[in-house]
């Protein structure tokens, strides 16, 4: 019998041309796409291109181009509990969320991976460009061929078992191979645009998106305060700003200004110039590990949000395990888990909230929550 494979099916060309490849390959493969977000109810047709109806009806196109079976996965209520309310308690604390994260590990490749296996399906495929790789009894995830359209960076935090059961058709491939397959294998979304965006949030408004999901009194207005403790202007609300923020803070000054620091406990915003948020040191938290836990620092290269460029730092755990004890950590959050990273170069715009994710060469070993920048 052919083996079954569940491929998540986005309505876009790369998750398209994966279900085309697995097919080629001679698996059987049933294509599913999530219904995750009532778009209706925002009242807006300005989303990115993901997950809304119209994307839908792609896939299933797709699907009956490709000759296989295609269904609706209603995921609504699990997708506002573990990433929209994530994505905006996240703002609320002062800190940038990455609600890709989440929306992998616990919907593809949990709620999907689960619903997979009962109707018989041993894995389940995605479109990522990135790559499973097998080294002796471990799995690990390696950076696609691509680094352009790497996606590696957001599977940091799936379990070993979840690797064991992942396939990610498109790591050996360009984003311009992928284009050129998909118009040989005859798919209607071969020239199909991008999501570039969050894609629950129309127009890309984070502000309006936060302000309708929170009580009015939750935002107060603060003050704007240098780095040398001069107050220079009033805030709209700290969920609205990020680490690195230039644009949009709505205050005249000699000089340019950044947001430095988001100190919600005094409700109020550092700013500074574009030397106060370059930094080497910062705190990393809930560590998933695809290696044995820590218990010496390492050297690796460190990535800090999606499009940075990794860059070589070392990597301490803070409460190091007795010398020669080792604990398989992967899947676990009950052992100490967080490490501090110091990187050789100072790197701009460090941000609470950001997925940290480490990598010997251009395999990921590891990666964590920003805790706090030192």
């Amino acid at each position: 019998m052919k083996e079954r494979v569940v491929i998540a099916m986005s309505g876009g060309v790369d998750s398209s041309v994966a279900a085309a490849i697995l097919k080629d390959e001679g698996y059987d493969v049933i294509g599913i796409s999530m219904q995750i977000w009532d778009y209706s109810a925002e009242n807006t047709d300005k989303f990115g291109t993901c997950c809304s109806l119209d994307d839908i009806n792609d896939a299933r196109r797709v699907a009956e181009k490709l000759g296989i079976p295609f269904y609706v996965l209603n995921l609504e209520e699990e997708f506002k509990r573990d990433v929209v309310e994530y994505f905006v308690s996240e703002y609320m604390r002062g800190r940038t969320p990455n609600p890709c994260v989440p929306c992998n590990q616990k919907l593809k490749f949990d709620m999907l991976l689960n619903y997979a296996v009962k109707i018989g399906a041993s894995k389940v495929a995605t479109g990522h460009y990135a790559k499973v790789i097998k080294e002796g009894e471990r799995y690990f995830i390696r950076r696609g061929v691509d680094r352009s359209k790497d996606q590696s960076y957001f599977l940091f935090n799936l379990s070993h078992e979840q690797l064991k059961r992942a396939v990610l058709p498109l790591g050996d491939y360009t984003k311009s191979d992928i284009r050129r397959m998909a118009k040989t294998f005859g798919l209607n979304v071969a020239e199909k645009e991008e999501s570039q965006e969050i894609c629950f949030v129309p127009d890309n408004n984070y502000e309006d998106f936060i302000r309708k999901r929170v009580d009015e009194y939750r935002i107060e207005e603060g003050e704007v305060v240098t780095t040398d403790g001069e107050v220079i202007g009033r805030h709209r609300g700290l969920p609205f700003y990020t680490i690195g923020q230039r644009k949009g803070l709505g205050i005249s000054y000699e000089r340019p200004l950044y947001v430095s620091e988001i100190d919600v406990e005094n409700n109020r915003l550092i700013v500074g110039e574009s030397d106060s948020v370059v930094k080497r040191e910062f705190i990393v938290e809930n560590v998933n590990w695809s290696i044995p836990q820590l218990i010496t620092s390492i050297r690796a290269l460190v990535q800090i949000r999606y499009r940075h460029n990794a860059s070589e730092a070392e990597i301490t755990p803070l409460s190091p395990l007795p010398t020669g004890e080792r604990i398989e950590v992967r899947g676990s959050r009950n052992v100490n888990n967080t490490v501090k990273v110091i990187y050789d170069e100072p790197q701009r715009a460090i941000t609470p909230g950001q997925a940290a994710v480490f990598y010997l060469e251009d395999t990921l070993i590891g990666g964590g929550w920003i805790k706090e920048v030192i």
